[in-house]
């Protein structure tokens, strides 16, 4: 199952990239909402091969999954995979300047099953496809919306 959003940001593309690629942050993110995450790879740089293993609630039941940096291009691209023991995902983040203040970000991502409890999940939400998209695009909103504000108040002092 594919989702798309495309999200414009009243920042600058080099603040939109810093604030998408800051990974400590989005570890802190996870944790607030239950997740467990640890960092997995051996390089403690910032950039491919960038590895966490996440722990996390859903539907009732722990589950988890590898998630690894595949590509970063400063400051247009972010790829990620994960692969987890019932699903596999992708999720792809492109940046485009619009302006010197104006910055398009479009998310891909993109689930495939690997068990057929997996597959039978996808599916039932394939018959939901535009209410799972709408809130795919409403929590894309509400992160650009935050990167809009943090550039906001980084202008104020």
């Amino acid at each position: 199952m594919k989702l798309n959003a495309k999200e414009d940001i009243e920042a600058p593309l080099a603040f939109v990239f810093d604030a998408l690629a800051d990974f400590d942050g989005w570890e802190r993110a996870a944790l607030r909402r239950g997740a467990e995450v640890v960092r997995s790879d051996a390089t403690r740089g910032t950039g491919p091969g960038m590895a966490w293993q996440v722990a996390f609630s859903f539907r009732g039941k722990r589950r988890q999954m590898a998630i690894t940096l595949k590509r970063l291009d400063r400051p247009q691209r972010l790829e990620f995979t994960g692969v987890g023991t019932a699903v596999d995902g992708a999720l792809d983040l492109d940046l485009v300047e619009l302006g010197p203040r104006r910055t398009r970000v479009t998310v891909v991502t993109e689930v495939k099953p690997r068990t057929l409890a997996a597959r039978l999940f996808l599916q039932s939400l394939r018959l939901a496809k535009a209410k799972v998209t709408k809130r795919f695009e409403s929590r894309v909103a509400l992160i650009a919306a935050d990167i809009e504000d943090r550039y906001k108040r980084s202008l104020r002092g």
